[in-house]
């Protein structure tokens, strides 16, 4: 038997937003590689831009005079146009981290979310691009101001500048901003400058008297704004996605729930509480709903230790979370893709799949390899004296220290767990829950057709820095009472099966 236990949001994660000719909303979702219209007054969502388009990975975009789509695709570093006819064409490859992006009638500006990146004017009749603007310390998200100047957010120095689309030196407008991600006018020429931290806090700042108000809108992780023809603010979130409409004092109405980007890693706190790894959060099933718990970026595996949780970063950082009292330290960092982990005796035990090895980190944090020489291990679990993982390439479970497998011929296996010797392995490339009972030998499927992705390869994982479309994570954890929550990534939701 198996049951959601969250609700799936029909967004993993919402970045640009725009309105476009029909009237609807067009939200740009970067880890999915989908573009979604949303109708303001209902809520549906229609998928407009799939899987099967040139673009892997939209994170911005605008609509131009002729009602052409405009779209950032950040990893590649591409700039495409959608015609109205629905035909794609490339505008320019030669944009790094290409991110934020605005058009003035016939003119498409563009800039780069990266150190030392460039705000270029693009021409898609094939002109060559001008470069406006160099030295930014992360772009995003920015608009033609009322003056007609570009205002566009420095993210790392808490600054947002403006440059003459025509050329010449840009200009400081504000500094000591909070954590700015997006730059936007109301109709009444406002600006407004969303934060992309916990609080979800915007800046509204009178460019004539240079006076600051700040709102707190609760939403973690603010990504980008559109404004209606009545004025109305419609925000996204690249934590949670959804999109909701912002009022002037912070009061919100959700038009599109929230819900997982991922989810990847899954582990079971006290008192039963389910935590999942959800690349820029980690988050607690609360009910049917998603809650966020820290703001801890690109988190895949996490692992329940007494009080803390252990989580690994698609950065190659293992980090320890106490949930009591909000604290964090880095237990290790410059690892090559580590995923899955799990704690014994203070110690942690860390699948590394880029390196293809199992390492261990000590209490005082120093690594030691355990074993090594395999092809992609994903997870691991252990006991006492044993420790067991999968190798998701070599599609099969081993112990530490024996050579012939435990369960072979699986399809990308990934998520493990014990719980009252059995081993549970989800296999992801057929949807399936095994269990492996190891006393004798017996393995059985516990559960079909779970809603878990194949892994996709996603070439330029790290493009100038900056983490690209995370490898697909399935983890599976054992509850006291025997209970197994399996992350079901394929559509975005935390499954619970009875064995």
């Amino acid at each position: 038997m198996s049951d959601r236990i969250a609700a799936h949001g029909p967004m993993r994660g919402s970045n640009g937003v725009a309105f476009g000719p029909d009237g609807r909303l067009y939200v740009a979702q970067f880890l999915s590689g989908l573009i979604s219209a949303v109708d303001i007054s209902t809520g549906d969502v229609e998928t407009v831009v799939d899987a099967g388009s040139p673009v892997r990975s939209p994170d911005d975009l605008a609509f131009g005079a002729d009602g052409s789509m405009y779209i950032t695709d950040l990893v590649p570093g591409r700039v495409w146009r959608r015609d109205p006819g629905g035909e794609y064409s490339l505008v320019s490859g030669e944009v790094a981290l290409a991110n934020g992006i605005t058009c003035a009638g016939d003119r498409l500006f563009v800039n780069e979310m990266r150190m030392g990146g460039r705000l270029f004017e693009l021409f898609p009749d094939g002109g060559e691009p001008v470069v406006l603007a160099e030295g930014l310390a992360m772009g995003n998200a920015m608009q033609l101001g009322p003056d007609g100047f570009l205002y566009y957010p420095h993210m790392m120095t808490g600054q947002v500048h403006r440059v003459s689309p025509d050329g010449g030196a840009p200009e400081l407008v504000a500094s000591g901003v909070h954590e700015p991600v997006a730059v936007r006018f109301d109709l009444d020429g406002t600006l407004l400058v969303l934060s992309r931290g916990v609080a979800g806090i915007v800046t509204r700042i009178d460019l004539a008297t240079g006076r600051r108000e700040l709102v707190e809108s609760g939403l973690p992780g603010l990504d980008n704004a559109a404004f209606d023809s009545e004025n109305r603010m419609f925000v996204s979130s690249f934590a949670g996605g959804g999109i909701a409409e912002l009022h002037p004092d912070g009061r919100t109405r959700e038009i599109v729930p929230q819900g997982f980007a991922g989810p990847f890693g899954v582990a079971v706190y006290r008192a039963g509480t389910v935590f999942a790894g959800d690349h820029y959060r980690v988050t607690s099933v609360d009910g049917d709903a998603v809650t966020m718990r820290e703001m801890l970026v690109f988190t895949h595996g996490v692992a329940a230790d007494g009080d803390l949780l252990h989580v690994t970063s698609q950065y190659g950082d293992v980090r320890t979370y106490d949930p009591l009292d909000r604290t964090t330290r880095t237990r290790a960092s410059g690892l090559d893709q580590p995923m899955g982990l799990a704690a014994r005796a203070g110690t942690l035990v860390v699948a590394e799949a880029g390196a293809g090895r199992i390492v261990v980190i000590g209490e005082v944090d120093g690594i030691t390899v355990l074993a090594e020489g395999f092809d992609h291990p994903v997870d691991v679990t252990v006991d006492d004296s044993d420790c067991w993982f999968t190798d998701e390439a070599r599609g099969a479970v081993f112990r530490i220290g024996q050579e012939e497998p435990l369960l072979a011929d699986l399809a990308a296996p990934q998520g493990l767990t014990l719980h009252e010797g059995t081993l549970y392995v989800v296999e992801s490339g057929r949807g399936r829950l095994h269990a492996l009972d190891l006393a004798t030998g017996e393995c059985r499927v516990v559960a079909e057709d779970l809603a878990v992705a194949p892994p996709v390869e996603s070439p330029g994982l790290f493009a100038y820095g900056m983490p690209g479309v995370p490898r697909r994570f399935a983890g599976v954890a054992a509850a006291p009472d025997g209970s197994l929550y399996v992350s079901a990534n394929g559509e975005g939701t935390v499954v619970r099966v009875v064995p």
